[in-house]
């Protein structure tokens, strides 16, 4: 079996190497832009990673990972234009280094990209993966416009922001890994437990980015430390801030919620110290490890030798422990 790192080199290996020969070069050179400037390729490299637990030749199912791996980056060049935001990976956005029509169209481009690359999946298999595959894109797209609503919601509960992930992030990671079993000849039980492996894996990893946001260490991190506070964006954190509450601390967290002059590092410090009040940290840190502890329920009932899911494991339990 190879191992995490080893699938980490051919999968950035096979991007490198695709080819970008149509015109005009000025719609296609965003999107090798957008792929050559890193990432970490978690849904990839978790598509080989469940492929190589039925067969030793991950690279044959290259093009339909780096086919997910493509896909993916076509919604953060679309989010990130939705956010306005400037910088990706350290790296100015395609709308900022570009413009934002070249970011619609580009984007338009990657997606149709990767279902190009998707049918080059295992052919006999190729109508089950493309189902798969277009039902997690239509997916993602319900979890983006719930995000987007709840921007203007002040009455979002726990239970419609975890719905809101899974659709949004984690059905992605989950899709790679029933995506890859599939192409395996898995089971049809192996891959739906890879597939719900997968999902609590990503609810886990995108509420530990809710709280490595409040008290991460920027320099690990690679993001701004406070930046969902400052933009008063609905997170795991502030739903829950707001939930458990009581009165003089629910009427402090609006004053800085409505504030529309404040001092960033102030407003930071101030709802950071609300959340530490409340119990929010605790509570962050509770929910990531349950939805961690079932992940490993599903791993552990999928019919393989625990030899050979000793890799998969390593690489879960790196993606949860993440420095501060």
């Amino acid at each position: 079996m190879k191992t995490a790192e080893v699938l980490l080199r051919e999968i950035n290996a096979y991007i490198d190497s695709l080819p970008y020969d149509r015109k005009p070069m000025s719609l296609y050179e965003p999107i090798r832009y957008v792929l050559s400037i890193g990432g970490k390729r978690i849904r990839p490299v978790l598509m080989l990673l469940a492929y190589n637990l039925y067969k030793e030749d991950p690279e044959r199912i290259l093009p339909s990972a780096c086919a997910l791996e493509t896909y993916h980056n076509y919604t953060l060049l679309h989010d990130d234009l939705m956010d306005h935001a400037p910088m990706r990976r350290g790296h100015q956005t395609v709308h900022e280094r570009w413009d934002a029509n070249t970011a619609i169209l580009s984007g338009d481009t990657m997606l149709v990209l990767a279902y190009e690359r998707m049918a080059q999946c295992v052919p006999e298999y190729f109508p089950e993966v493309l189902r798969l595959f277009t039902e997690t894109a239509l997916e993602i797209g319900e979890g983006q416009q719930y995000d987007i609503e709840f921007e203007t919601r002040d009455d979002v509960t726990e239970e419609e922001y975890i719905e809101m992930i899974r659709l949004k992030t984690s059905v992605l990671l989950a899709c790679a890994m029933k995506m890859g079993a599939i192409q395996a000849g898995a089971s049809a039980e192996d891959a739906v437990n890879l597939y719900r492996f997968g999902e609590q894996i990503g609810l886990a990893f995108q509420l530990q980015d809710d709280y490595l946001d409040v008290y991460g260490d920027a320099a690990t991190f690679g993001k701004r430390i406070g930046g969902d506070i400052l933009s008063n964006k609905k997170t795991y954190m502030l739903i829950n801030a707001y939930n458990k509450a009581n009165t003089a601390q629910r009427a402090e967290l609006d004053s800085w919620i409505q504030r529309k002059d404040f001092n960033e590092q102030d407003k930071i410090a101030a709802v950071t110290r609300l959340y530490n009040e409340i119990g929010i940290d605790k509570m962050a840190l509770d929910k990531i490890a349950y939805y961690f502890e079932q992940s490993k329920k599903y791993l552990a009932a999928v019919h393989v030798p625990e030899e050979r899911k000793a890799e998969l494991k390593a690489y879960a339990a790196k993606m949860m422990h993440r420095e501060k």
